[in-house]
């Protein structure tokens, strides 16, 4: 299946604030959605976890379709499973508008980007906080962004990881180095104030879920992320 999927702007100095799905109500994820949208997120971010790649289990396409068909807003899938390539094509129909897989997962990388690409979505490859920079490199002109963890994944809330700020540098450097054109995006812990942290090390998009669907105002905490 082929799809068109919405188009990210490659301007790195643009903020983009992506709340976490996993953080919502899931009884009512179809105005979870909505009040994120009014709330001023750039995208949902969609963390699918198969407990195997990570110990906790979240959600499947279903839900991915569920937000893709009742909300407009740029889906970016992250898939925390072992074996991308095996359910990559449901992801695909569910909706999603950037899929982000795992360099560590059990899977070819090159050929499983290369089937997100040739199926109309972008393209986005993640690291944990213990894989080097070195682990992701030969993949980096392949890639529309790079999820640079900022906790051990598996389970929201968890506080953010400092010592992943020398990876972001990293793979700043690189793409200039290399004139190559990926956003870094960081996940795990990001409030105002550690945003402002990965803001300065060169990360321009930030997943927020506790500190923005439960936060007293969502809008409030989502321009807080923004402006940090």
């Amino acid at each position: 299946m082929f799809r068109i999927a919405a188009v990210i702007a490659k301007n790195f100095n643009d903020r983009v604030i992506a709340p976490s799905l996993l953080a919502a109500d899931f009884s009512r994820i179809h105005e979870e959605v909505s009040r994120a949208i009014h709330a001023g997120a750039d995208w949902m971010h969609l963390d699918v976890m198969d407990g195997h790649f990570v110990d906790n289990i979240s959600f499947g396409p279903a839900i991915v379709q569920t937000v893709h068909e009742t909300n407009d807003i740029f889906l970016d899938v992250h898939l925390m499973i072992s074996r991308p390539d095996h359910y990559l094509q449901r992801f695909i129909a569910a909706g999603s508008d950037l899929i982000t897989v795992h360099v560590e997962a059990d899977h070819d990388v090159a050929e499983t980007l290369r089937r997100i690409r040739e199926a109309g979505c972008q393209v986005g490859l993640a690291l944990n906080p213990a894989t080097p920079i070195s682990a992701v490199e030969p993949f980096l002109d392949q890639i529309d962004l790079l999820l640079c963890m900022t906790v051990v994944p598996g389970f929201g809330g968890q506080a953010f990881m400092p010592e992943v700020l020398e990876k972001i540098q990293a793979a700043v450097k690189i793409r200039e180095t290399k004139n190559l054109s990926y956003h870094v995006e960081v996940d795990g812990g990001i409030d105002a104030v550690t945003a402002a942290r990965c803001y300065a090390a060169g990360a321009n998009v930030m997943v927020a879920g506790s500190s923005t669907f439960r936060a007293p105002d969502m809008a409030a905490a989502v321009t807080a992320i923004r402006n940090a």
